[in-house]
């Protein structure tokens, strides 16, 4: 009987060290059981390594997770090469050829062939639907003007202007090199500044694109790889990514309302489940407010000696966010400007101003300024049509 006893002890413990070993194997490569080595982020959960969802109009972070280790991202990095593209190129129907060197470039392909010649939109079609590499070298030697590096550094332009600061492109496509890599949050920065673009969001939201037959291939019809346009309503794209170093990641949008989300996971097996989960959350959890509107008529302040006896005061800019509605009430707006004024009063005149804080911290201010002027009235000249009415 003992004997049996320790044969059941040695076997449980060899299953529960082949399980353990099972999740340490799922979580180094990026894929598998999300239970094995879940982290609960916001009441859900997500496997990625690096994970973040922002909301586009102020880049305010909604959740996060180890959002700004610098990562590998595969082909991500096409979000900004399609956008180096779009900003350096004013002909997109430009036609242009194919170099051999592009032919040669290893994984996803869309199987372009030397001296082939395509226009530069059914390229970036390509390159963001299908993730064709050949499309993106084939492009970055053209706008680059046949040099990778200084298409390089055209990206790394591009992403600066978004507001990353913690990137650095190297190649095109994303395979694999020490000195490329971002963060998930730089990523998302990125994406939001795409996604002003209509171009850039007309392609990485179309779910098929058709590239008529050239003269050294046939017809090829694109399908795009990220499914959640098929499966979340809403959703606008935006870019797949995989090399076994980077392991599984997505940048994807989606919108209701006022609202625009971007997620991005990196490193992450159920990337399309998980990404899905916490765009639809951050959708439910979090509405668009408008605080304060542009360019709003605020108040009828008296003016003394003018040729008219008020003048309407409005404030320029705005300001909105994106918050949960329990916490709209932690809001609050504070007016502040002079009740009557004395004459002249100039259009434009800064007359007082408009804070808004949060709790008891100021984060926005704002100026109050006279829609039109007013002159002085002429003491002498009221006089004079005093005594002629008499």
């Amino acid at each position: 009987m003992k004997e049996i006893k320790n044969r059941l002890i040695i076997f449980f413990l060899l299953i529960f060290f082949a399980i353990s070993s099972f999740c340490n194997v799922a979580n180094l490569s990026g894929g598998g059981n999300k239970n094995c080595f879940a982290t609960d982020i916001g009441g859900e959960y997500t496997s990625a390594q690096s994970m973040v969802v922002i909301e586009s109009t102020n880049n305010t972070i909604l959740y996060s997770k180890n959002e700004e280790e610098q990562l590998p991202i595969a082909s991500t990095t096409k979000i900004v090469c399609a956008l180096t593209v779009l900003e350096n190129c004013e002909d997109l129907e430009k036609i242009i050829t194919v170099p051999k060197s592009a032919t040669l470039v290893e994984g996803s392909s869309i199987y372009l062939r030397e001296n082939e010649q395509l226009s530069i939109l059914d390229l970036l079609y390509g390159l963001m639907l299908q993730s064709g590499n050949d499309s993106a070298e084939t492009l970055a030697l053209e706008v680059g003007e046949g040099s990778l590096y200084k298409f390089a550094y055209l990206m790394n332009e591009t992403a600066r202007k978004s507001g990353a600061t913690n990137s650095n492109f190297v190649t095109p496509h994303g395979l694999n090199d020490k000195n490329h890599y971002s963060t998930a949050l730089d990523l998302a920065k990125i994406t939001t500044y795409a996604l002003k673009n209509p171009v850039f969001k007309k392609i990485v939201s179309t779910k098929c694109h058709k590239i008529p037959a050239t003269e050294h291939n046939t017809s090829r019809t694109l399908i795009n790889k990220n499914k959640l346009l098929s499966s979340l309503e809403g959703c606008v794209g935006v870019k797949t990514g995989y090399t076994k170093n980077a392991g599984r990641c997505l940048v994807s949008a989606c919108e209701k309302d006022d609202t625009q989300v971007v997620c991005v996971v990196l490193n992450c097996g159920p990337m399309f489940e998980e990404s899905s989960v916490l765009l639809r959350k951050a959708l439910d959890e979090y509405k668009y407010f408008e605080i304060l509107p542009s360019y709003k008529f605020v108040d009828d302040v008296s003016v003394e000696n003018g040729k008219a006896s008020s003048i309407r005061l409005y404030n320029k800019n705005g300001y909105s966010v994106v918050v949960k509605e329990k916490d709209i009430e932690r809001y609050s707006v504070v007016y502040d400007y002079q009740k009557v004024v004395n004459a002249p009063i100039k259009k434009d005149e800064e007359l007082g101003n408009v804070k808004i804080y949060y709790d008891n911290t100021l984060i926005f201010e704002e100026k109050l300024c006279s829609i039109e002027g007013v002159e002085s009235v002429d003491t002498k000249e009221e006089l004079k049509k005093i005594l002629e009415n008499w």
